[in-house]
């Protein structure tokens, strides 16, 4: 790759894809769990609804912890509690109170984890590399996917859920162990008044650049929740495909994903953050209404997983430009705040998106439905690109953070 980035980045990269792999592991593998133990769906929606509530419910004190205190200590300190959350269920402990309660801590960590990870980063690289550093990043939530997804699965089913919570732990202290020396980062650290737990609110509703970003945010992830339901009713209904397709087709995004990783990592990286946000998006929901319309053509499951492969890629364009946008325009004693608050909106519009289509989906039909999800991307796309004109970034561009080389 055409970018060269500092050793501590390297660190925190590669301890982020030890960290997302064990959550994704853990993600897969006690749901399926609950639903073998206790054949109730409603019980396995309720380990969705516990893995938001916590990211919703906590984004102002992860904002105000990673904007407070020093963030490399404060990720070292969330992988070894998430390793301690689990001992319970280690020990024997298989309840369905002690499960529920394992996910609830869980979840309420890996909140804590994100905004510090995302607000150090700036700090670890050069203001010209921050979009190539999140396109990094990128590649390694499509890794993470991908392996973390496959070995929960395949570890439970070949070992029982006790061997993966053994990799869980074992994933998680590796990541410890890199994120144990000390960051380079004094930009925040101690600055930030406990009073002001809600400067990400107030960011978001002051700046401008921030309220439209929010726009886009809203619609997108309130797509993404629909998404989430319509995806395994169009797989199952329009595509007659069952469980293994509906597996199939989810985790092969992550190869798109991959791909765009790369690209942003080199190609892309000097491209406006804003338009791999907003582009991403109009992409996206464009992509979507082929998907969405095809089965008219074929039904073909080859031809699906090609298209859901690609579909992968915009995603990964979406979600980089929009870190890049959300870290550039914010100053780094509010960063973590305010991209606490951002993934709570995420996590809040999603489970909204989720809900809508749920109860429409037995009043609509399915086609409109698919068909409006996709139009939302394809708005909030618009918007995004509608505030941003395209522009390339020059070489010496200079953000909110400035560069430490």
């Amino acid at each position: 790759m055409n970018v060269t980035l500092s050793r501590p980045f390297a660190r925190l990269w590669v301890a982020g894809l030890f960290a997302e792999v064990a959550e994704w592991m853990l993600q897969v593998a006690l749901p399926v769990f609950i639903y073998q133990a206790t054949g109730s769906a409603s019980a396995t929606a309720l380990t969705m609804a516990v893995g938001v509530l916590p990211m919703v419910l906590l984004s102002p004190v992860a904002g105000m912890v990673a904007d407070r205190w020093d963030r490399g200590r404060v990720l070292w300190c969330v992988c070894l509690a998430q390793a301690g959350v689990v001992v319970p269920l280690l020990a024997g402990a298989r309840a369905m109170l002690v499960v529920y309660v394992v996910m609830a801590a869980q979840a309420g960590l890996a909140t804590l984890f994100e905004p510090a990870r995302n607000s150090l980063m700036p700090s670890l690289v050069p203001a010209d590399k921050i979009t190539a550093a999140n396109g990094l990043m990128g590649i390694n939530s499509s890794v993470s996917r991908l392996a973390g997804s496959s070995l929960g699965g395949l570890v439970l089913g070949i070992g029982g859920l006790g061997w993966v919570l053994t990799a869980y732990v074992a994933a998680l202290v590796f990541a410890a162990v890199l994120l144990l020396p000390r960051f380079a980062d004094t930009s925040a650290r101690g600055t930030a008044p406990m009073s002001g737990w809600l400067a990400g609110f107030t960011a978001f509703r002051r700046d401008l650049q921030l309220r439209s970003a929010l726009v886009t945010l809203v619609l997108c992830a309130f797509a993404q929740g629909m998404f989430l339901v319509l995806f395994v009713v169009f797989v199952t209904g329009p595509l007659r495909g069952g469980d293994t397709e509906v597996g199939l087709l989810r985790g092969i995004q992550a190869i798109g994903g991959l791909a765009a990783g790369g690209v942003i990592a080199t190609v892309a990286r000097r491209v406006a953050p804003s338009t791999l946000f907003g582009g991403g998006a109009l992409v996206l929901g464009a992509l979507s209404i082929v998907v969405w319309n095809f089965p008219s053509v074929t039904t073909d499951t080859a031809i699906y997983v090609a298209l859901f492969a690609v579909v992968g890629a915009p995603a990964v364009f979406y979600v980089s430009g929009m870190l890049t946008v959300l870290q550039t325009a914010t100053a780094p004693d509010r960063a973590g705040r305010v991209l606490a608050t951002a993934f709570a909106v995420i996590a809040g519009c999603q489970a909204a998106g989720s809900l809508t289509a749920g109860a429409l989906i037995d009043v609509w039909n399915l086609n409109v439905l698919l068909n409006a999800q996709a139009g939302i991307l394809v708005a909030a796309g618009l918007v995004a690109l509608a505030r941003h004109s395209p522009r390339l970034l020059p070489h010496n561009h200079v953000t909110a953070y400035g560069s430490n080389g």
